[in-house]
């Protein structure tokens, strides 16, 4: 089989560059290869839902930029095609005296990463948003909202297949050489001849960018996230969404609460190493995946870094009433009785050799490839900016 581009990838990230390649070529060939049997069946589909408003990102990175845009796009995709979505506002909110520098820090990036409404306020004002919220200060971002990603990604799907793409399912990526100008993709159902190639694999990142011939220059830790529901009758505690102040050391953002697009309070997640890139439970483990992570000098240099909040994190997975301690610094009323077993998700955050964190999206060239080694959250916030930016990269392949 021979076309122009092969997106390896069936998540929004993949499928919002294919969206984005779709439109501005339309008279070229697009193929996009998902090993499962649905799109978004890993890290788009597994998540808060939660459309970021760019406040937290150091101002001038890619991820300000594209999570502001991309918030802004999917909005006004999700009203043009009728998917279901709510802008519900979220305050962050300072517990104590301490965090009031972080939490003007946030107000200083958000103002200059250009989010719009971002306000701090004081105890009254918390109220009046969210009168179960109990903090000494706060910062309210109006335009944050909440959407069920994985229907937008099947909505994308629609508009692909409706302008001639292939998106075809139960199809994995084998490997990549080059044959001139071409690429000669191997998967488990033949061969595919393009001028392109994506590799927005998520999770698999690393491995397929090291299948195709190139080096990445950092490796995909797992980490998954635990989520809780709140039972009915505490619902009310929530109006909308809830953060604390985050740690500026790590890229999570701490447990939170967030009133769903479809209904009902979910309150997490945690963040906690995973030995498996694709399990969603406790006791999920991968033998291959747990090797590549305990013999990577990169999580070692970041586990002796980091060990007090790592341990911290597993305590919380472990402890259903610490987890609960968590939340009723944010929401006191919360109590044990409210919270049910929820969803869980495993977030794909590179690692450098160093044992640092990589914060940025980082999206690199290869040969006759591109290659999105991080893109963890806001990433789906930001999907239809960062297909843009990637359909940039791939014209300079397809037209070389």
């Amino acid at each position: 089989m021979r076309c122009d581009v092969v997106i390896v990838g069936g998540g929004i990230v993949g499928l919002a560059t294919a969206r984005a390649i779709a439109h501005r070529w339309p008279g070229r060939s697009l193929l996009v290869l998902e090993k499962e049997p649905r799109v978004a069946a890993h890290q788009s589909g597994r998540n808060s839902g939660v459309i970021h408003s760019g406040l937290y990102y150091r101002p001038g990175s890619v991820k300000a930029r594209l999570a502001v845009e991309g918030a802004r796009r999917m909005v006004a995709f999700c009203r043009e095609h009728g998917v279901a979505h709510a802008i519900t506002g979220k305050v962050v909110v300072a517990t104590c005296e301490r965090e009031l520098p972080a939490l003007t820090e946030l107000a200083r990036r958000g103002r200059e990463n250009g989010v719009p409404g971002v306000e701090e306020i004081g105890r009254e004002r918390l109220a009046e948003i969210e009168p179960h919220a109990r903090g000494v200060r706060a910062l309210w971002v109006p335009g944050t909202g909440v959407v069920d990603f994985a229907t937008v990604a099947g909505k994308i799907v629609e508009l692909l297949r409706a302008a001639g793409a292939q998106v075809r399912l139960g199809v994995r990526f084998l490997a990549l050489r080059r044959d001139g100008d071409r690429a000669i993709v191997a998967t488990t159902d033949g061969e595919i001849e393009a001028r392109a190639v994506i590799n927005c694999a998520g999770l698999h990142s690393d491995r397929v960018a090291a299948q195709s011939g190139d080096r990445p220059d950092a490796r995909i830790v797992p980490f998954r996230g635990e989520y809780y529901r709140l039972a009915p009758d505490a619902e009310s505690l929530v109006r909308g969404l809830i953060y604390p102040v985050p740690d500026s050391r790590f890229p999570f953002l701490g447990v939170h609460f967030t009133r769903l697009v479809g209904g009902g309070v979910e309150a997490g997640p945690n963040a906690v190493l995973a030995f498996s890139r694709e399990g969603t439970s406790r006791a999920a483990f991968d033998l291959g995946d747990a090797l590549a992570t305990l013999g990577y000098g990169g999580f070692w240099r970041m586990a002796a870094r980091h060990a007090r909040t790592g341990l911290s994190e597993q305590w919380r997975s472990i402890s259903k009433r610490a987890f609960v301690r968590a939340l009723r610094v944010l929401v006191p009323e919360i109590e044990t009785r409210h919270l049910a077993a929820g969803g869980a998700g495993v977030r794909a955050q590179a690692l450098a050799p160093d044992g640092a964190l990589v914060d940025d999206f980082r999206i690199v060239r290869g040969a006759r490839a591109v290659h999105v080694l991080n893109a963890p959250s806001p990433a789906a916030t930001a999907s239809l900016a960062i297909g843009e930016r990637i359909a940039d990269l791939a014209a300079e392949l397809v037209e070389e």
